[in-house]
């Protein structure tokens, strides 16, 4: 049986708000991360992270977000973003993250290291099977991606 390759989840448009713009005229880096976050929104539902589950005491939260400015946005503009799962484990999960103008462009980048919550604790805990299933069919549905050249960076200054 042959795995079909299908393009990570991609989010429907959000416009960028003129609350969002600094003193420099472009997006506020603050802001990047928001867009980002909104959109996972949209692929948690299909998860099973939607807001019905936080009713079960259990939630996530993110242990680690990095991002890459790779180019300016500004008021007004219509953006997108795609989410690809790397890969998880029972507690937690790795995603990389693009942010797309409408026009095509790569505006920034994100990965991130997310942890399923007990907030009775609260505690990192294992995730139910059923979202286990939906995470697994999830990645499955991504076929044999090539790694993404920006994931697994570090920040650091090359020294001679």
């Amino acid at each position: 049986m042959t795995k079909t390759t299908q393009a990570p989840f991609r989010s429907s448009i959000q416009t960028v708000k003129p609350e969002w713009i600094d003193f420099n005229g472009h997006l506020n880096m603050a802001y990047y991360s928001v867009l980002f976050d909104q959109s996972v929104d949209e692929v948690y539902e299909s998860l099973g992270f939607g807001p019905e589950y936080q009713k079960t005491g259990c939630t996530t939260y993110v242990a680690e977000f990095h991002i890459c400015y790779l180019r300016e946005l500004h008021a007004g503009d219509r953006v997108n973003t795609t989410f690809h799962l790397i890969d998880f484990d029972e507690k937690r999960f790795h995603c990389y993250q693009e942010l797309f103008h409408e026009d095509g462009w790569l505006a920034a980048t994100a990965e991130g290291l997310t942890l399923h919550v007990d907030q009775s604790g609260p505690r990192v805990a294992p995730m139910p099977p059923k979202i286990q299933d939906a995470l697994a069919a999830f990645k499955a549905t991504q076929g044999d991606l090539p790694p993404e050249a920006r994931v697994g960076r570090r920040i650091g200054l090359k020294r001679g």
